[in-house]
């Protein structure tokens, strides 16, 4: 996982209410357990026509919003099936942030153990990021803030402290406890 402290990015948004994770990764490329090249597969849907060629409507295939790294979305975004595959492929397509109103637990703790920042933020915030598609936005994990850089308007966020810990060193779960080995050999030995 690639630490994340602060990130300066512009937004896409994506302002439809609930959004599931079949919408975000569709299941037919879910028989793979490798997360490379999940990206092009982010939205397809949506992003391609039967053919599979680009959709030019789509606001993900179009310039700057091709390039954003922090996704905007409607309320309940993530809603759906469990799929870990979800925050995978919109760490594939860049992104390193969703930014909404509401984001469903499940995909919230899956991004998390990923290294994709779900932020949840008041509807007044939301609607200033949804009418400013492009925006520019700075996220600072440790401060816990999202600034709106055309104005300076903020907002604070709450993340769970273990995963704000582990994201802001780039481990995960796994990472954590084999840092811990030490301790727990010590703590074997001294209960043995």
């Amino acid at each position: 996982m690639d630490v994340f402290r602060q990130v300066t990015s512009h937004t896409a948004v994506l302002p439809q209410a609930n959004i599931d994770t079949d919408q975000i990764i569709p299941a037919r490329f879910l028989k793979i357990t490798d997360k490379q090249g999940l990206g092009e597969n982010a939205f397809y849907d949506w992003r391609y026509d039967e053919q599979g060629k680009p959709n030019p409507a789509f606001v993900l295939n179009q310039n700057p919003f091709d390039q954003a790294g922090v996704l905007v979305a409607g309320d309940n975004f993530g809603c759906g099936s469990s799929r870990e595959h979800a925050p995978w492929a919109l760490l594939g397509k860049g992104f390193r942030a969703v930014i909404s109103t509401r984001i469903a637990d499940i995909f919230s703790n899956n991004a998390l153990k990923n290294g994709l920042l779900p932020i949840v933020v008041d509807s007044a915030f939301h609607q200033k990021l949804t009418a400013q598609p492009g925006a520019t936005v700075n996220i600072d994990l440790e401060q816990q803030t999202v600034t709106l850089a055309e104005d300076g308007a903020r907002v604070g966020f709450t993340i769970d402290p273990f995963a704000r810990y582990c994201m802001l060193h780039g481990i995960d779960h796994l990472d954590f406890l084999l840092q811990q080995e030490e301790a727990i050999k010590a703590y074997e030995e001294a209960a043995a």
